[in-house]
């Protein structure tokens, strides 16, 4: 089941997740004034409205050597409407060109929930990895069958589970020591790609072997083998049991 991000604050973690940019944020409350109820948001805070932004906590500009120029700006201490209890600090994400224009229309929002924050300059490139994650459950799903079986109980799922990063491993370190095994529509590669290690990965298994038994044959039975006894049946007598009926005579005297 997938929780909304709302929903999600509920958990204690730490997060780095990406925000829509049509959100409304809040900002903390003011001190309490000593007269009703306290306040639990302050102003908004809408992401697609500029003159709703308070002022920023901390801003960079650093060139990264593949997306170039890039701006990130910091604001801490926001939260959603549901969730005011639960903080969590702002980051946007803007590529520039030489002239300090955006080079991409749509800037990223990036959300960190929780504590001990890393350096504004190192925190917005962990997001970057998402992309590599995201093709790793691709991969388990589609090729490993992750979500294949139907199993009955938790810890069984739980230790499926725990398999599929064993599995991806033995694949990585495999991939020096198999040959490409293309299909007919397929290109020899000199990089073996993690599917493509998995797909070459029947002669290993064939050289190594397996602990498990042959599976039994289908279909008809191959017959006795040859050359092996068999063993004599000892037939024991078989004892009929007799039961007497009374004859018809007995039955009208009586």
């Amino acid at each position: 089941m997938r929780l909304s991000f709302q929903k999600q604050l509920i958990f204690q973690q730490t997060r780095l997740v990406r925000l829509r940019s049509n959100l409304c944020l809040w900002t903390a409350p003011p001190e309490y004034s000593g007269k009703g109820r306290p306040r639990k948001h302050g102003n908004k805070f809408k992401l697609n409205e500029p003159d709703s932004w308070e002022p920023v906590t901390q801003s960079i500009e650093l060139n990264d050597p593949k997306l170039g120029l890039v701006k990130v700006r910091l604001w801490e201490n926001l939260h959603f409407r549901k969730t005011a209890a639960r903080p969590m600090s702002l980051i946007r994400v803007e590529r520039l060109d030489d002239k300090g224009n955006l080079r991409v229309a749509k800037p990223l929002w990036l959300a960190w929930i929780g504590e001990e924050m890393p350096p504004l300059s190192e925190v917005w490139r962990l997001y970057l990895r998402r992309f590599t994650v995201d093709h790793w459950y691709r991969f388990l799903k589609q090729r490993l069958h992750w979500t294949l079986p139907k199993l009955s109980t938790p810890k069984q799922c739980e230790r499926w589970s725990d398999l599929m990063p064993m599995i991806t491993w033995e694949l990585w370190l495999a991939r020096d020591i198999v040959a490409d095994n293309p299909l007919p529509w397929q290109k020899s590669l000199d990089k073996l790609t993690p599917g493509r290690v998995a797909q070459a990965m029947n002669l290993i298994l064939e050289a190594i072997g397996t602990p498990a038994r042959l599976p039994k044959p289908r279909g008809k039975s191959p017959g006795w083998e040859e050359g092996k006894q068999r063993q004599r049946r000892i037939r024991y007598p078989v004892v009929k049991k007799t039961t007497s009926k009374p004859r018809k005579e007995e039955k009208k005297s009586a």
